[in-house]
């Protein structure tokens, strides 16, 4: 197979069955559609690709730098194809959270800006967001950029409508499998594939798959940050359903050394969230079904990922006074306080306030006197034993309150008598019009 280009060879990944003794459904056959296989390494080749190919000889004219808020796949993507054009490519991001992925964008040129947001994702609606602010400076007409703009672009749609979604009806025979499991991000891949399908075959029902609230699993938003995303359209999907880092990483073991697929962990997500959905509905079947996922992108970029959170997959001991050692019942049990009477708890008590969202939402906004700790840092610390005396009262704050909920379950394990979250996060506490300082 001979091509002229590389972005030749972007689509026609395979589809691949998966052997029912692993995930043991006995009237659904499930299929991977192997989009790890794209020449760039990922499924966002596509979008990449579809956003950019009719712009590139006038951006190249004009001098222009192609710019993209993203810190993962679709950046990797782009900084190729700008470098095939000639163009440079800058990185728009307030937290790189996947230190392979940043090395690898600095290897291929790429150059990263990151910027203050109050959130850890792009809020459009939050118009007074640093970060906000500079996605609608992109967007003006007339500017030196060429932003591609993969939350509200309707190309990023659109590869998959007329890539994705096809071949898959293709590789079945012509028919459209009676289930599609999709992992939510930019909402992109998900949308424009669910459209073929029912085009084809309006029964097909769409399982999107969204991170827990107090995870972190790449390439995938929780819940509450897909509503962000100007491509999400609820309407898409039959049912949204949650699943979390441990459980993306148990699917991306399966992946790994059952099916010899050298899957990432959003593709782990999407393999254990599909298979839970789809053994609910098996044994009500007589006659044969047909489910299909996405293996989105390889496991090499996310070798940090796991020793952060399993370090005895790769050789190492289990890590102490980790949050994921933490059951349901510790974090339901986790002392929270909304934002008027931690108010009132800082004016008597003077408890320390630690924000442990990433620096740049930090500087942009956050509670008078509070200490900047980055989540992962402070689990660092807290492998150690408790970083301040048990006299100290704390309180933590993140975004939403759904990571300073599980942090002050496992201090209140260890054995601090006065560690509170807040409710609702930093989130709540403006929406309340409490204070907040900026850097």
């Amino acid at each position: 197979m001979r091509y002229d280009n590389i972005t030749d060879a972007i689509g026609d990944t395979p589809l691949v069955r998966i052997d029912p003794e692993v995930h043991g459904l006995r009237h659904i056959d499930l299929y991977a559609k192997l989009e790890m296989l794209n020449p760039f390494g990922s499924l966002k080749d596509r979008a990449a690709w579809s956003m950019t190919r009719r712009e590139l000889a006038g951006a190249k004219e004009r001098g222009e730098t192609i710019v993209e808020l993203s810190s993962g796949n679709t950046a990797k993507a782009l900084a190729l194809i700008a470098g095939l054009h000639g163009l440079p490519f800058k990185s728009v991001t307030n937290r790189m959270r996947i230190p392979e992925i940043k090395d690898l964008l600095l290897l291929l040129g790429a150059e990263i800006e990151e910027l203050p947001g109050r959130s850890e994702c792009l809020d459009p609606t939050d118009t007074d967001d640093p970060l906000t602010l500079f996605h609608q400076r992109l967007s003006r007409p007339g500017g030196a950029h060429l932003h591609t703009d993969q939350y509200f672009n309707a190309l990023n749609t659109e590869a998959h409508a007329t890539g994705t979604g096809p071949e898959i009806i293709a590789d079945l025979d012509g028919r459209a499998p009676d289930w599609f499991i999709a992992c939510v991000g930019t909402a992109g891949s998900s949308t424009g594939v669910a459209r073929a399908l029912r085009a084809h075959d309006p029964a097909v029902r769409v399982v999107g798959l969204v991170g827990r609230k107090a995870d972190f699993i790449p390439g995938i938003r929780t819940v509450d940050e897909v509503q962000e995303v100007g491509i999400f359209d609820p309407a898409t999907y039959d049912t949204l359903e949650a699943v979390g880092a441990d459980e993306a990483i148990d699917g991306m073991l399966t992946l790994l050394r059952r099916c010899g697929l050298l899957a990432g962990p959003t593709s782990g997500a999407a393999y254990f969230g599909g298979v839970r959905h789809l053994r609910a509905l098996d044994a009500e079947l007589t006659e044969r079904r047909t489910a299909v996922f996405i293996v989105c992108d390889r496991v090499e970029s996310y070798l940090d990922y796991v020793r952060q959170r399993r370090p005895d997959l790769l050789g190492r001991p289990p890590v102490k006074n980790s949050v994921a050692t933490l059951t349901d019942t510790e974090v339901r049990s986790a002392a929270v306080v909304d934002v008027e009477d931690a108010q009132k708890w800082i004016a008597a008590q003077r408890p320390l306030v630690i924000d442990l969202r990433g620096p740049f939402a930090y500087a942009a906004l956050h509670i008078d006197g509070s200490v900047n700790i980055v989540d992962e840092l402070f689990e660092e610390l807290l492998r150690g034993g408790l970083p301040f005396g048990k006299r100290q009262p704390v309180l933590l704050a993140c975004p939403v309150g759904e990571k300073s909920a599980r942090y002050a379950a496992l201090l209140t394990r260890m054995g601090h008598p006065d560690v509170r979250s807040l409710a609702g996060g930093i989130i709540a506490w403006r929406d309340a019009g409490a204070p907040l300082v900026r850097d």
